[in-house]
């Protein structure tokens, strides 16, 4: 990072940069350490008119060793290690340029960011500059900008991106998708506030645990209200609104939730990671006797899910707390041993694969994350269930035993698609925008050759606008090339193309966006075809 208000750098200085990097590396200049005590450091530091490392030396702890490096005129504060020599290094690349707050703060000065890589070898750095690529075709915030699926501004704010046309279809098919599944397993919905009182996140624990991340307090009225990061607690409080019986359990709990979190600029990514998402919740509220059958209904949720999307790279992970950190977490030990040993049994029992995780817990419980591994080699978290004693305890929830006792229920909480926003963010990256057919946000498009043909398009859109097929007519007098090129450019599946051959024997012929022409059907047969494809869930 570089302080330099007199010079910004640009990749035009990137030419220059590199050859006198390449000359350093041919001086071959000793790299030396050593150390100092902490007022020898911060005069140094101050020397070299360093006043960044001066306020980090500050920042280090009374018994922290405080050591240099030297190479040639240079010196610099690092904790190392280094290379013996600058000659250890072969091949380097500058590979952007970027503004970066001071330590990762927007209060702090903003400063300039060089991108770079090594490599020993050219073809490992080829190998490397090759994925880059493939990682910028995929990304999906370029692809949902030529799609129209999301847009973001700056004066909307930060993190919050804003659903295009394309975009809320997409995302309504998703949700629809999932909310049937749920149904169809005995599910109930829900619609909750997006805000909660302060008073609401006390008692939920969050307000001591995730406080950090949510956004400032709102005062009205001798009310503190806070827009909420999840939806536990609204969830609890509709528990707790009703007696409840052990014949009623479990009781599965949904709702496709708007969450807010407060998550620091520098980490914002599109749909990736914003401050404003869409949750695919749940909570199952169960009997201890009934916990693994719920876990095992989960489970198989999760791989039918994936199998509708054809996600075949993925594994399990047994998330569990760090004991070390107790203020991470609920403080209550018997509690956090009870969870984690029952949660690692039913997965023991049920035959799951899986790898364990220190403190990747949730601060109530421990969980179960489905890492997915995209097509660029990244582990995803899509899908997470998680097990839960305390927010029962923490709300005095209850239901009436086979004896007639109150005693308290246990929570499952869940997501399958996890947030639909990364999800779809996710999807994009994935298929590099090529959606199957029964998740495009525009299905078909119906392609007249020429004015004279309109009339006719306009029956084949009809047809499939009948058939609930999400269809757009392109009556433009363009050329159909053009007309072809563009509908291909926008990914979609299928292009329906009317001329004086499809008229005469009232077809229409039919060009797939990944195969290319596949010949003519009648108009009926050819909607049937999309039907059949949309309700197999063809990818």
């Amino acid at each position: 990072d570089f302080d330099s208000d007199d010079k910004k750098i640009s990749q035009v200085d990137f030419e220059a940069i590199e050859a006198e990097m390449k000359k350093i590396i041919k001086e071959n200049l000793e790299i030396s350490r050593f150390e100092l005590p902490r007022n020898e450091a911060i005069e140094l530091a101050k020397k070299l008119k360093e006043p960044y490392k001066v306020e980090l030396i500050n920042d280090l702890p009374e018994d922290e060793v405080i050591s240099f490096y030297k190479q040639g005129e240079f010196t610099d504060l690092c904790a190392g290690p280094h290379l013996m020599s600058t000659g250890k290094v072969k091949i380097v690349k500058l590979l952007k340029v970027a503004g970066a707050y001071w330590r990762g703060s927007e209060k702090n000065k903003m400063l300039q960011r060089v991108y770079a890589i090594s490599f020993p070898k050219q073809s490992m750095l080829d190998e490397y500059l090759q994925k880059l690529e493939e990682a910028k075709e995929r990304d999906h915030r370029k692809l949902g900008k030529e799609l129209g699926i999301f847009m973001t501004s700056d004066l909307v704010g930060k993190g919050f991106p804003m659903w295009l046309p394309n975009g809320f279809l997409l995302r309504r098919a998703l949700s629809d998708y999932i909310m049937d599944k749920e149904l169809k397993l005995g599910y109930k919905h829900v619609l909750t506030p997006s805000l909660g009182s302060v008073d609401l996140y006390k008692t939920s624990g969050h307000w001591d645990h995730y406080k950090d991340d949510m956004f400032p307090v709102m005062e009205m009225d001798n009310e503190a209200y806070v827009l909420r990061p999840m939806n536990c607690p609204h969830h609890m409080m509709i528990y707790k609104n009703f007696l409840h019986s052990y014949h009623d359990l479990p009781l599965r709990m949904a709702e496709v939730a708007h969450d807010f979190r407060f998550e620091d600029s520098g980490t914002l990514v599109g749909l990736e990671r914003a401050r404003c998402f869409t949750q695919n919740d749940s909570h199952i509220f169960c009997r201890p006797d009934q916990i693994k059958d719920e876990f095992k209904a989960v489970i198989e949720l999760i791989l039918d899910t994936y199998k509708d999307f054809g996600f075949k790279n993925y594994k399990f992970r047994l998330s569990l707390r760090d004991p070390e950190n107790k203020e991470k977490y609920f403080d209550n030990d018997e509690l956090w041993n009870k969870s984690e040993n029952e949660l690692r049994e039913v997965l023991i029992e049920l035959g799951v694969d899986f790898y364990e995780a220190k403190g990747e817990a949730a601060f109530y419980g421990p969980k179960l994350d489905v890492q997915v591994i995209s097509a660029l080699g990244h582990d995803v978290t899509l899908s997470t269930c998680q097990l839960d004693y305390q927010l029962p305890e923490k709300f005095e929830l209850e239901y009436v035993d086979e004896n007639g006792d109150k005693v308290r229920p246990v929570v499952v909480h869940r997501a399958i698609l996890g947030s639909l926003d990364r999800f779809v963010a996710f999807l994009l990256e994935e298929t590099k925008g090529n959606l199957p057919v029964w998740l495009a946000p525009v299905q078909v498009k119906v392609l007249p050759i020429s004015d004279k043909f309109i009339d006719e398009a306009k029956k084949v859109y009809e047809a499939c606008f009948n058939a609930n097929l999400k269809v757009e007519l392109d009556d433009r007098a363009e050329k159909i090339g053009y007309k072809i090129r563009e509908a291909q450019t926008q990914k979609i599946p299928y292009m329906l193309i009317v001329g004086a051959k499809e008229v005469e024997t009232n077809t229409v012929s039919i060009r797939k966006r990944s195969e290319g022409e596949i010949g003519s059907l009648s108009i009926e047969d050819t909607v049937a075809k999309i039907k059949q494809e949309i309700e197999n869930k063809s990818l």
